[in-house]
């Protein structure tokens, strides 16, 4: 059974970054796909991006796009997200995600079979 654990969430100021991270265990990381999702308060979960296995192609959403970076290390089992110029309205609760099987569609919640329990990102204004 994958079990994801994400931390390196925290308070920081609009303008500033943050890296969370997302530790996997119980398959060969390598063969899982990686994603990250948010969810604000009263709000859906949402999209963020997703990095294919060998880490050589990432998709953002468009809201994300230019300030974050996903990467991942398979050598340590580790995926991570570079947050940059952030904003208060990216503030929400962040969740990594895995699937092992294939998924012709990459930004849904469906795609993807194990879950973190969440690191919260919290940007003042």
């Amino acid at each position: 059974q994958v079990q994801l654990v994400e931390s390196g969430g925290g308070l920081v100021q609009a303008g500033g970054s943050l890296r969370p991270s997302c530790a996997a265990s119980g398959a060969t990381f390598s063969t899982i796909r990686m994603a990250w999702f948010r969810q604000a308060p009263g709000k859906e979960r949402e999209f963020v991006g997703t990095i294919s296995r060998s880490g050589a192609i990432t998709n953002y959403a468009d809201s994300v796009k230019g300030r974050f970076t996903i990467s991942r290390d398979n050598a340590k089992n580790t995926m991570y997200l570079q947050m940059t110029s952030l904003k208060p309205k990216d503030t929400a609760v962040y969740y990594c995600a895995g699937h092992i099987r294939s998924a012709s569609v990459l930004a849904t919640t469906t795609a993807y079979d194990y879950w973190g329990q969440g690191t919260q990102v919290t940007v003042s204004s």
